[in-house]
């Protein structure tokens, strides 16, 4: 017998429950929405896709490979130059190199910086209102150091009113004084024109002398400083002015309001301290106060565990109302008083006067002022 599942006719239609595998939405009408999971991005995998390039980009082409020397053989240690450093690179028939030790590098970083490019000309002015602080001796030794570990050329001017004694710092080559260049100045149009008014020491410094007749530098003005000024400007890239213990002669009006730096002469000594303070005092109270920020104080001659006086103090001092303070210690050669020659100055001397001219040279045009 069989059985009918339809329903009887005129009956009630009962509504058919797929259950089990039928309960199961497998099948999506293609009209509907796509579930979520069809759209979702494809997770990456492998090398990135790259966008094809678009036609109105222009990019530059990557920079071809460096075909340097450091880049191709790498950068080669540096040979110690003194020390026990030195003594094991040369006993091992140089193949055991240890390279420089700290202070060689840190020498090495102040040369550098002494050797900074320079465009045009860099004044820099050297004073104090005390004399016998070793004002014309810094002149000397700093441009000396300058003139030696750079390549151009670097002159010293004596613009002492009272017999400056410069000039007694290098080998006498010219009688010449300052007073003849301006005499020939109309005259003088190429470096060896003006090579004959100057004497030049073996650092390749040169001095400009002033003259040995105070009655006659007294009248040595600052229309005339300024003229000297244009003449040396053509030649040298760095010119060092001597000037006198007087803030008020004739010349420093032109002096100060041409130098690009100010160097301030002061000894270990109470009274010596105190005169340059009075120095900077003078300048901010006569409207030069960014130069008095920007200057840098020498503190010369500073014996070693002599005297009372607080070091530490001066400094602190100094360093409140100066871009920079600089000791330079006491020296014989520079006790002498007569011609300078760097070679026989002492190891710590030759230091501290490079780290000076470094300190000098973080103050060109253009130069990112080291920090501390």
């Amino acid at each position: 017998m069989i059985v009918s599942e339809e329903p009887a006719h005129g009956a009630a239609e009962t509504a058919f429950v797929p259950t089990g595998f039928r309960a199961q939405n497998r099948f999506v009408d293609p009209a509907a929405e796509p579930p979520p999971e069809w759209t979702a991005p494809t997770p990456p995998r492998g090398m990135p896709a790259i966008a094809p390039p678009q036609a109105e980009q222009h990019e530059d082409p990557p920079p071809y490979l460096d075909l340097s020397t450091v880049a191709l053989l790498g950068q080669r240690k540096r040979a110690p130059s003194h020390g026990w450093r030195k003594w094991l690179y040369l006993a091992s028939f140089k193949l055991i190199n240890p390279g420089e030790g700290r202070k060689a590098t840190r020498r090495q970083v102040l040369v550098t910086q002494v050797q900074r490019p320079l465009r045009g000309c860099y004044r820099i002015a050297v004073l104090s209102l005390k004399g016998g602080v070793g004002k014309t001796t810094i002149t000397a030794t700093l441009g000396a150091t300058l003139a030696s570990i750079r390549g151009d050329r670097v002159v010293a001017v004596d613009a002492n009113p009272d017999r400056g004694t410069l000039s007694q710092k290098v080998p006498l080559e010219t009688p010449a004084t300052v007073r003849h260049l301006l005499r020939d100045a109309e005259g003088i149009v190429s470096y060896s024109d003006v090579r004959a008014y100057t004497s030049q020491g073996p650092s390749r410094l040169e001095v400009l002398a002033s003259e040995t007749d105070p009655a006659v530098s007294e009248a040595f003005s600052s229309s005339e400083y300024t003229r000297t000024l244009e003449v040396l400007e053509r030649f040298y890239s760095l010119v060092l002015t001597d000037c006198g213990t007087g803030l008020m002669h004739s010349a420093m009006a032109a002096v100060l309001a041409k130098a690009d730096a100010l160097v301030v002469i002061s000894s270990g000594s109470v009274d010596g301290a105190r005169s340059a303070s009075a120095t900077l005092d003078w300048l901010d109270a006569h409207g030069h106060q960014d130069m008095v920020r920007n200057s840098i104080a020498v503190i010369n001659a500073v014996r070693p565990r002599s005297g009372k006086v607080d070091m530490g103090k001066v400094i602190d001092h100094f360093s409140r109302r100066c871009r920079a303070v600089v000791e330079v210690p006491f020296d014989p050669h520079l006790e002498e008083g007569a011609e300078i020659s760097l070679d026989r100055l002492k190891p710590h001397t030759r230091e501290a006067l490079i780290e000076l001219a470094a300190v000098v040279a973080d103050g060109f045009p253009g130069a990112k002022r080291s920090a501390g």
